[in-house]
Parts: structure tokens; sequence; C-alpha cells
């Protein structure tokens, strides 16, 4: 059956391969395991036989990466909904043992998610890879403590598995706690375990790892002193917002000492943040037209990560991005709903010398080339229904969280926030931002009134198409500000992921 006998290479060899090999091997792999994967899933996966015949797609006439793109790509609403569990499994069979998650709902009815072991075992080597190259070293004792939810959603269990199965193959001293989004027994162990470890992994949402060291000093813990790294997934989160964690954490290194992963309940932890990412997404802020030729003309901060061709493949059709991996429930060009497009390492180099950027020169100066790999990367903004309008202008969660994490703003808000569009009473539309107080702080105009004036400047800023509209109409684009208590369920329920855009309900 579709177990780890099956796969060809040992953990050992695989970060061999990704220390050593080139762009030409991994642009190899990309195509080949892909199309091998495709033929498999073609023969022996009930639900995706029928799908390709209703789809006129002969799969024998599939042999090349060009025919491959001829493949229609399978959707939730095209292919997941339309099959029965079962039928969507490997030879139609629930005999198997998985491990169900659910995706959080937020773009429509939950759907459970089968995995089974070999996700743990690849997101164990990415893990592995990340203990490697921490900046105090990888046989230090280390205390990992996990922040995400740890019911029905992916991250807490896999990321649990992965750093298990990583500490114990590479006989690396990490020792794991699992607090969940129970802050009080974070900060318990940050404040008993954490000054007993050589370096402690603080891992969650980015919301909630930056409460945690915001929150820290009230709680009697002196964070820098803990040799901190932080570790996020599930959502994008600017450079401006790293260096934050950085100085309030005492994070020594930004490269080595900071992961994002781009994952999901579908596949599990399909790319992630590596030294090069984060150096080429930083250079590429530091001189706009770099970043242009990569990503675009855009406004966004896309999240750039490295993913590896044996595990998963990345496409982008029409700014869209879609994936093709093997699961309990193996998934063939399948449109996840993110935006964005893919590159390689050697693109990166050459469109940085065309700038006049010497890449590597610059790398070297820092120290990082020895963390650098040559594996495949694949950027992704926000989903397109993670932004709220106004006036049909698209304002995006990013723009107000760099807004919020002024300086005068950060005295009294979590820089946790909901947006949401809506109507007066004479149906002229205007955006509503809630923001979070935090613990002990009362709500009083002047704290209303301040972050809408920081929030209106960061627009002007950030979006040209926001300037022009304020020219029009004046204060009322600007946004009311409306201010919650901490942690208040209407929009700041703790324990789940933060809902950034909500629908007007009225």
């Amino acid at each position: 059956m579709n177990t780890l006998r099956e796969f060809p290479y040992r953990e050992k060899d695989i970060l061999r391969l990704m220390r050593d090999k080139d762009d030409a091997f991994w642009i190899h792999q990309r195509e080949t395991q892909a199309l091998t994967l495709f033929q498999r899933v073609a023969r022996r996966v009930p639900a995706y036989k029928d799908f390709l015949k209703k789809n006129h797609i002969t799969p024998d006439k599939i042999r090349t990466w060009k025919d491959f793109q001829l493949v229609p790509p399978i959707t939730k609403k095209n292919y997941l909904r339309e099959y029965p569990l079962q039928k969507l499994l490997w030879d139609g069979s629930l005999k198997e043992p998985m491990v169900f998650t659910a995706t959080s709902g937020s773009t429509g009815e939950p759907f459970y998610f089968p995995r089974n072991r070999q996700l743990d075992w690849q997101y164990s080597i990415t893990v592995e890879q990340f203990l490697r190259n921490s900046s105090y070293g990888a046989t230090a004792p280390t205390l990992v403590i996990i922040g995400f939810g740890m019911g029905v959603w992916i991250g807490g269990l896999i990321t649990y598995q992965a750093y298990e199965m990583a500490a114990r193959r590479a006989g690396i001293p990490a020792s794991i706690i699992t607090p969940g989004v129970n802050k009080n027994e974070i900060f318990s162990a940050l404040k008993r375990l954490a000054p007993q470890f050589r370096q402690t992994i603080l891992i969650g949402y980015p919301p909630f790892i930056k409460d945690i060291i915001d929150e820290a000093p009230a709680h009697g813990i002196n964070i820098k002193k803990l040799n901190l790294r932080i570790m996020s997934a599930a959502e994008a989160y600017t450079e401006t917002f790293r260096d934050y964690l950085a100085r309030k954490g005492g994070v020594k290194n930004t490269y080595r000492d900071f992961l994002n992963v781009y994952g999901s309940a579908d596949i599990g932890a399909m790319a992630t943040e590596t030294p090069f990412t984060i150096f080429a997404r930083r250079l590429a802020l530091e001189h706009r037209p770099f970043f242009e030729r990569i990503f675009g003309s855009i406004n966004k901060t896309p999240t750039l990560a490295q993913y590896n061709p044996l595990f998963i493949t990345f496409e982008s059709a029409d700014g869209e991005v879609l994936l093709t991996g093997q699961n309990q429930l193996p998934l063939v060009r399948y449109a996840i709903g993110d935006n964005g497009g893919i590159c390689t390492p050697q693109e990166i180099r050459t469109l940085a010398r065309a700038e006049g950027i010497d890449f590597d020169k610059i790398a070297r100066e820092k120290k990082l080339t020895p963390y650098f790999t040559n594996l495949p990367m694949v950027y992704v903004y926000e989903r397109k229904n993670f932004s709220t309008t106004l006036y049909g202008i698209n304002i995006y969660p990013e723009y107000i969280r760099e807004a919020l994490l002024h300086p005068a703003v950060q005295k009294y808000t979590t820089g946790k926030f909901t947006m949401i569009t809506k109507y007066d009473a004479h149906n002229n539309q205007y955006l509503e931002i809630n923001l979070e107080l935090k613990k002990g702080v009362a709500p009083s105009e002047a704290r209303r009134k301040e972050p809408t004036a920081i929030i209106v400047a960061a627009l002007r800023i950030r979006s040209s198409e926001f300037q022009e509209l304020i020219n029009h109409i004046g204060p009322r684009a600007n946004p009311i500000i409306v201010l919650w208590k901490a942690e208040d369920p209407a929009h700041f329920k703790p324990g789940i992921k933060q809902s950034w855009v909500k629908e007007n309900i009225n």
C-alpha cells in the first residue's frame, strides 16, 4: 500500500541532496515525480479515474510535462466534494490507518482530510533542517513549545509528530511540550522550563506568538534571555513584523532562527521559509525593481518558501497556485485557492544580477551561504477572499497589520483586528476595523482616534487607489475604529486562528 516503504530515499540521503544538488536536478525531479504520481493516481484512485474520464483525458497520452499541463485542475468543488471519501483514497480503501484533520472553514464548509505517516515524516526532514540551522548550535539542549491548536486542526499534531521523529532520528536533544493555545501553560513553561535549556523554539500562529512575546514581561519572564527561535504557520507576515518579533523577543539571527510554514490541512507542510528565502525576500524589499522582477507590480508582501519536489510539486496557472502531492488522499494539479507563482534560486540570482545586485556576495557577507539549498520556490499572496473592499478598492490585512506595529498604537493594542465592509443608514459604504485592546486597558476616544490617523496614513502609502479615493471623498474614506477588550469573543476569541476579515451579515 501507500507507505514509507515505497519511498526510495532515506532521511540522510534527502538532506544530502538538498545540500548538494543544483537547480537542474530539482527541476527534473519536479516534473518526473509529478508525472509518475499522476499515472499512479489515474490507475489506483477510483474518483480520479472517473474525473479524468468525465474530462476526456486518456492517462496513457499524458507522457511529458507539456502534456501534464493539459490535465484539468481539481478543486474542493469539482472533485473533493463530488465523491465519497472512500473513492478519493488509494485503491478505494479505508483499510489504511489514517489521521483526520479539518480545514478551518474560513472559505466554506470544513472538509476532513486524512493523512498517513508519510506527511509527518516529510515534515520531520524540514524540522531537522531547522534544528540544524540554529544559530545556537544543533547539539544544544532545546525546548520546543508547540502553541498551535491541538484539536482537529493539523498544525499542533503534525508539528509534534515531526519534532519527535526528527529529534529521535537525528539524536538532537530537543524536548517537547504541547500547551497548544493555552497562554497560561505557555507562560509557565517559559518561566519554569525554558531557563533550563540552551534555546527555546516557540511555535504558533504569528499574532499568537506576538501576544506571548508582548505579555511575557507581565508574567515575570525575561524572554530575551531564553535564546528564542520562532516557527509559525497559517498566514503570511511582513519583514517589519519579523523585525518586531526579533527585537522584542531577542532572536539572534533573523535568517536562521525564523521559519514560517506554508501548510494546509489538505496536504501538510507543503513548503517552508529557509535562510535563502528570507534573505531573498528581505533583499527584494530593499530594492523595489528587484522585487518587481520576481513578484510583479504588487503592494502585498508574498510568502516565499522552498519546497522539495521529491514530496510535492507546484505550478502556477494564470496566477493561481496548483499543487501535486502524495498523501492517503493524493492530489493532482489541485487548486488550493492561493494566488502566486514559482521560481528557482538561479532565477532569483539572475534577476538580482539584472539590477546590479551581487546576491551571493551579500549572502557571504552575512555568512548565510552554508545554509542555502537549491530547492525550487513557491510564492503566495493572501487568498482572494482574504481581503475586503471599500468603494471597489481591495483592502488587505497586511496593510492594517503594518500600521498597528506603530509604537504609539502598540502601547495599548495587541495588533489583532478584524475588518468588515459595512453600510450606514444612508447606504454609504464604510470600513469598520475592530481592534483588540491589551489586558487591563480601557477604551477611550483618544485611543480610538490615534489608530485611525495611523491606519489612514499607512493606506495612503500602500494603496494609490486609496489615496485617490480619499482625495475624492475625504474623511468618508476613513475607517471607523471600534475598540474591544482583550479576548472578547465577538472578534478575538482565544484558542482559534484570528479572522482578519469578516463578512457583514447585517
